[in-house]
């Protein structure tokens, strides 16, 4: 590899570094509610593992509280399911 090839994979791998470790820090717990924080979990949908983001909407009316409005009621216990066994320590009602 030339010497510019190898700057450019280094650069490369840092920018993506660099995008995953901003990902982490939008799950961060500060005491105020964001979507980030449950935005990735996954749920059994179908058979098949999908993150949350994909099957409803997320929002917060105020700093205590994520709102989650699936667009198929019917994944409804499947979704309080997967946030019960999160490790996030919310409470679904």
């Amino acid at each position: 590899m030339t010497p510019d090839e190898v700057l450019f994979d280094a650069e490369e791998r840092m920018e993506k570094a660099v995008s995953v470790f901003r990902d982490e820090l939008r799950g961060l717990r500060t005491g105020r509610a964001t979507p980030a924080l449950v935005e990735n979990i996954r749920v059994e949908y179908y058979g098949s593992p999908t993150p949350l983001k994909q099957m409803a909407t997320i929002s917060t009316p105020d700093p205590q509280q994520i709102l989650i409005r699936p667009f198929d009621q019917g994944v409804l216990k499947d979704i309080e399911k997967a946030l019960r066994s999160s490790d996030l320590g919310m409470s679904p009602q």
